[in-house]
């Protein structure tokens, strides 16, 4: 039985999802990819970018990776149009897509645990997470564009668990990335959980979910 009190979230690709059409919007509409390219891409950037863990910004190198593949795969001309993409990506108000349930989840989530938000973003995912109807299921919101320090950096961890005032040990997170989430969290002593829902990762050993669902399934069986 684990002892757990407190569950910190990841936003992007966990909580909320990208708002594609506003962020391909320098493409023409014809030349957007599906959901499968999408979601493929994204695997395929996970895996590299595991693989390396790329220098500099971890949240700039990481979508720069990925629409470099997308454009290559769409034949599209990358003058000018990648920085744009990657700028559409890295804003906070472009992901603004929550599944279905996902607020019934986290007050379900919330009776049980204290749930807080770690997430490398642009210093105003609080107003997106209030937009999506969200914001108030968190006791704390820790960004890194307000922190000054980005996941998988400890600092970042070290200052969610302070303000939650949460021992690591008995903390978890969630979030969608092996080695900027994962392995940042278990870095930092908490404990926890892959969510992932394109798949990237269901070779691996390594604690895993892929919906809200799941999660709740998941954390019942470690009671």
């Amino acid at each position: 039985m684990l002892k757990r009190g407190f569950i910190f979230f990841d936003v992007g690709n966990t909580l909320l999802f990208p708002n594609r059409a506003r962020i391909l919007a320098p493409l023409p509409p014809e030349r957007y990819p599906t959901i499968e390219q999408w979601q493929a891409l994204e695997r395929r950037t996970k895996r590299e970018f595991d693989s390396k863990m790329m220098q500099g910004s971890v949240d700039h190198s990481f979508w720069w990776t990925f629409h470099r593949y997308l454009l290559q795969e769409l034949n599209a001309p990358q003058n000018g149009v990648l920085d744009t993409l990657v700028e559409n990506t890295r804003q906070s108000a472009n992901w603004d897509q929550i599944l279905p349930g996902t607020r019934e989840a986290l007050d379900r989530i919330r009776k049980q645990y204290s749930i807080g938000i770690i997430s490398n973003a642009d210093g105003r995912i609080d107003a997106v997470l209030r937009r999506c109807g969200i914001c108030d299921c968190f006791a704390h919101i820790t960004d890194s564009g307000i922190v000054g320090h980005e996941k998988p950096d400890p600092a970042i961890f070290q200052s969610a668990l302070r303000q939650m005032k949460a021992d690591p040990a008995e903390s978890l997170y969630v979030g969608d990335v092996y080695s900027v989430d994962y392995v940042g969290a278990k870095n930092s002593g908490m404990d926890a959980v892959l969510f992932d829902v394109a798949g990237t990762y269901r070779d691996r050993d390594l604690p895993r979910v892929e919906s809200m669902t799941e999660l709740e399934a998941w954390l019942q069986r470690q009671e």
